[in-house]
This record gives C-alpha cells, structure tokens and sequence, in this order.
C-alpha cells in the first residue's frame, strides 16, 4: 500500500493553465483548483514492486555554470521557472507535503520537511536539491524529461539563492493568463447534475461535458462548442478549452449552464447546441445555481486571495443585472439561491458563509464557524435552514433567522467537497474527499445512508429530487451511479471509448 501512496501522489498534476507572466498568485487555485491526474497509478499496483527494481536511476540533472553579473529576481527570473515546472503540485488545497509555492512567503515558509531555502547556501537548499535530482523528493515527479528544470533553470534558481533569495519588491503587474487544453491524462469529473425530470444526467469529464439516461446510464451525447479551438489554432472537440468546473440544470428543463476559466456557457438541455457564452470573468468559475423560478442564474468564482466574484445573470436575455462587489475576500466557491429566490447564499475561500438580497446585491448577514475553505452551501426547502460544507472536514447547519450554527457533523475524514439538499426533505448529499457520498438528516444529525465504490478523491454529486437517483464522481474520471433508496451500485458510467476503472478492493 505504501507503493500504491506513492504511486498516487507521484502522479498528481493540474492542468489548463499556463501563466505567460510572473506572479502566480493570479493563476492560484483554490479548493479544487488543481486538477490532480492520478491515471496510470491504479493499472501498476500489482507489479509496482518489481517495476521499481527494473527502473533506471533517476539521473541528477546536468551542474552548469552560469554566466551572468545582473542579479538574479525571484519575480523576473526565479517566479516563471516554479509556475510553469513546479506549482502543478504545490498550489491549491491540496499541496505535496505541505509546500505551497504560489508566494515567496509560502516558498520561503517550506513544507513538512521544513524550508525549502537556505539563503547564500544553493547546495544545501531542498528547493535546488530535489529540483536538481540530487535528493528526494524529486521535483517534479519523475513523469517525463519534458517536465523537469532545465539546467539553465536549475542554475538561475541556484544563483537565486546563493545571492540571498531576496523577496520581490515593489508592486507587480497581475500577469495576462494563457489557457491550454488539459492533457489527456487530466480528466477530473468536477460536476455532476441530474434533470428536474430524472431522465438525464450530465457530467463534466476534463474540459468535456457527457449526457447520460439517468435511469439507465446509457451515454446519450457530448456537448460541443462546435468553434473550439486550442491555443495553435487547431479544432478541439470539447465543450470548454479548459477544466469545467460547475454544472447547474434550469428548472424549467431548458438550459444546462457550465462554468470554466472565465467563462459560462448556456446550452440546450434537449438538443446539446451551445446556445449563450457570458463573459467578463476575472478567473474560473467554479460554482452556478439557477434560482427557483429559473429566471437567475449565480455564478462564483474569482482569483484566489483576491475579492471573490459573485455575479447574477438574467437567464433569458443572457446579460448580467448584478455584481455583488467585496462580497467575500476570496474565491468563491458555492452559490444558492433561497427557496422563494430572495436571497443569495454563498461561501468561500474565506472561510464565511454569507446571504445577499437578491436582486440588488445588499449584504444580510455572514456565518462563521468553519476552519478552513467552506466549499459548498444549499438551503434546505423550508428555508430556515443552511447546511455548509468544509475543507475542514466538517458539516455544518445554520439557523437563518438567529444567524446561528444548530450543529456540526463529523463523519467524513477529508475534506467535504459538495453539499446538496434532496427536494423538501430535511435531508441532504454529500461527498467527500474520503471516496464517500452520504445521506445526512439535517434536523438531528445523523447518517441515513452511506454510498461506496469510489476509488479516489470525490469532486462531485448529483441527487434527483426524490432521492432516488444520485451519482458521483472524481480523479479517477467515471461516474458512479447509486440507487438512492438502497445505496446499491447500478452501473459505473464512462464517455464511449474510455475503459471502465478497475473495481474497488
């Protein structure tokens, strides 16, 4: 099992974007942020031993001498080298050992094994050490020569730290950022929802969006931008260039909506044409709710550590009525409109839950309690009640009226990923990064029902408003869909062409 540890974590990766300035903090992901590709890992578990026998050492990467009298930058010079070669894996919420490289301070700071940095002494710095193939960690992962530092960079990020490793100064521009396709091996299903009517289910797959028969789990068709192209000018058949982060089905049954880097696109529910693209976001946008009536549709989003963006769209006319500025002071990363479509729910990196009047954006009230990212928030129907979901592991319910937190509820052991009440019942899904989905009553507390058979990190879940339909999905890039009444496994869904993933041990 150790093998198979390390087997996941070496194969870890986000993708999508490539920052073409300097400072990452603009590209920073939040919870979810990183798209993480774990492909490969699973298929070498029962040879890994003797694999790791017949490997070919890992060489050091080539010591060269630079030549240069300018001192060396970390925002010019040191800052670009760990965007584009090593922030894949030390950014977002889920960070390789503790190491967050998305600031100087976090570089500075260090991870598990403490600093990452000696100040005027490269040879004994980890940064150099594990960048340079001398000791472990490597960084990055041993996956392809294409990935490692160069030893041009090596040198520069040597030079860098034998002059001091001086921190930045002065104020930087925010860079421009470049999207690119995800590599085929990123295929993270980051949202899952079912029609009002039970009849289909859709589910993002990397940059793709599928349609399923949610009673069968036949796959139905794909939604396509049918102009699509990558960064070289070449069509790709897709829904969005990058990750889709957010799927929300209208009420009326007419619209599927899906976020990505900065964008949001309306599609026909019955025909799959892309029918509306709304602009004008800073970053992803990585949550979407259609009110009640179906005439709202909220979006939010935004750059890590910077405002968080909240914005509210009339659906048929397409434009946005509504910018809700200073809403949270960082991402956002759930949305929910009350049950009479009044009021605004959201919740963020910031660790807040807060309500707005919709549609003028005017601020009611915050809940604070949660620890960490809050990464999802639904009301129950009677709307009187809030649940949250936590990077904090947790679960909480919050009493409207009094502003007050009614419980939290433990059970799941990582972080809880997505939250959604199930029609006017007091019961709610979630699911979690444990590999689990789970039925909550959010009036005493408890566990109704538990839904197993992942086998990694859980992003997504949808629920049918009866409750009788619930899928799930995550890394490992298929669809689990349950009997909702029995927790039972009916089938494991994946796009035409892709193997199902082995079953779980």
């Amino acid at each position: 099992m150790r093998q198979l540890d390390k087997a996941l974590r070496t194969n870890k990766r986000a993708a999508g974007f490539t920052p073409a300035g300097i400072n990452p903090a603009a590209r920073r992901m939040s919870w979810l942020p990183n798209a993480l590709s774990v492909a490969g890992a699973l298929v070498l578990v029962l040879s890994v031993a003797t694999a790791d026998d017949k490997k070919p050492a890992v060489q050091p990467i080539k010591v060269v001498a630079l030549e240069r009298k300018e001192p060396v930058l970390y925002d010019k010079d040191v800052e670009p080298i760990l965007v584009n070669k090593c922030i894949f894996c030390h950014s977002g919420n889920l960070k390789e050992g503790n190491l967050d490289l998305n600031s100087y301070e976090g570089l500075v700071k260090g991870g598990k094994r403490g600093s990452s940095i000696v100040p005027g002494n490269g040879d004994k710095s980890l940064l150099y050490r594990s960048a340079g193939r001398m000791e472990k960690p490597f960084m990055p992962p041993p996956r392809s020569d294409n990935e490692t530092l160069t030893p041009d960079e090596l040198a520069l990020v040597k030079l860098w730290i034998d002059q001091g490793a001086k921190a930045p100064a002065g104020v930087r521009e925010k860079p421009k950022i470049l999207v690119s396709a995800p590599p085929a091996t990123v295929h993270p299903i980051r949202a899952i929802v079912i029609s009002p009517d039970k009849a289909a289910l859709i589910a993002s797959r990397g940059n793709e969006i599928h349609v399923y028969d949610a009673g069968s789990g036949k796959y139905i068709r794909s939604l396509v931008d049918p102009g699509l192209m990558t960064a070289d000018k070449k069509p790709l058949k897709a829904a969005h260039l990058s990750l889709v982060e957010s799927l929300a089905y209208s009420p009326d049954g007419k619209y599927i909506a899906s976020g990505a880097f900065q964008e949001v696109i309306l599609w026909d529910a019955q025909t799959g044409q892309l029918r509306q693209r709304l602009g004008g976001f800073a970053e992803r946008v990585v949550a979407i709710a259609f009110s009640h009536d179906g005439k709202l549709l909220a979006t939010g989003g935004g750059a890590p550590t910077e405002d968080g963006e909240i914005k509210i769209f009339d659906v048929q006319t397409a434009k946005e009525i509504k910018d809700i500025k200073n809403g949270h002071s960082d991402t956002v990363l759930g949305v929910a409109f009350s049950p009479d479509d009044k009021i605004l729910a959201t919740c963020g990196a910031d660790k807040f839950v807060k309500t707005f009047d919709v549609p003028d954006g005017k601020f009611i009230k915050a809940f604070e309690g949660h620890t960490h990212h809050v990464l999802d928030v639904d009301w129950q129907a009677n709307g009187k009640q809030l649940a949250s979901a936590g990077a904090d592991n947790l679960i909480k319910v919050w009493d409207y009226e009094k502003g007050e937190q009614v419980r939290t509820i433990a059970g799941h052991t990582k972080q809880v990923t997505r939250l959604k009440f199930i029609g006017k019942t007091p019961q709610f899904v979630t699911c979690s990064g444990d590999q689990t989905v789970r039925f909550w009553n959010a009036d005493n507390g408890g566990t109704v029902r538990n839904f197993a058979g992942s086998n990694d990190y859980l992003y997504a879940v949808g629920v049918s408003s009866d409750g009788a339909i619930v899928a799930s999905g995550g890394e490992e890039g298929v669809i689990h869909l349950y009997n909702g009444n029995t927790a039972q496994l009916v089938k494991t869904l994946v796009p035409p062409g892709v193997p199902e993933a082995p079953p779980k041990k």
